[in-house]
């Protein structure tokens, strides 16, 4: 299954996802990752298998001194993903919710390692940030 399809069927906090895009690396192009979450504290970050670039995702920078962060692991044994994030939206196009999604690149397994509410606005800044 394609990330995408996977992060719109998968529903969020309950909610649809109307919008989904895809990581690449900003210094190489690259969209094989390593990911770190910690989904208490709504964190993501990544990093390029490519280059090395690190990234934290969406808001999680607001996140980055109190989160614990593990290293996302595929049941394959696979570390390596091709990652995107699903916005679930308000009726006045906010975001509601987000999904960090991951398609396993040793068997092609989908998954959502993280997601978390969006509960304040202004959010244009997380479109982007994936």
């Amino acid at each position: 299954m394609e990330i995408d399809a996977y992060l719109r069927k998968y529903r969020a906090g309950g909610y649809e996802v109307e919008r989904v895009e895809r990581s690449v690396c900003a210094a190489c192009g690259g969209t094989q990752f390593r990911l770190w979450v910690d989904d208490e504290a709504g964190y993501a970050a990544r990093r390029c298998e490519a280059c090395e670039d690190e990234f934290v995702m969406l808001d999680s920078a607001d996140q980055e001194d109190e989160q614990d962060g593990d290293e996302a692991g595929c049941p394959c044994g696979g570390e390596t993903f091709e990652i995107a994030v699903g916005y679930a939206l308000r009726g006045d196009g906010e975001v509601r919710w987000v999904s960090v999604g991951m398609r396993c690149l040793a068997d092609g397994a989908c998954g959502v390692y993280t997601d978390w509410k969006i509960d304040y606005g202004p959010t244009g800044h997380l479109f982007g940030r994936a």
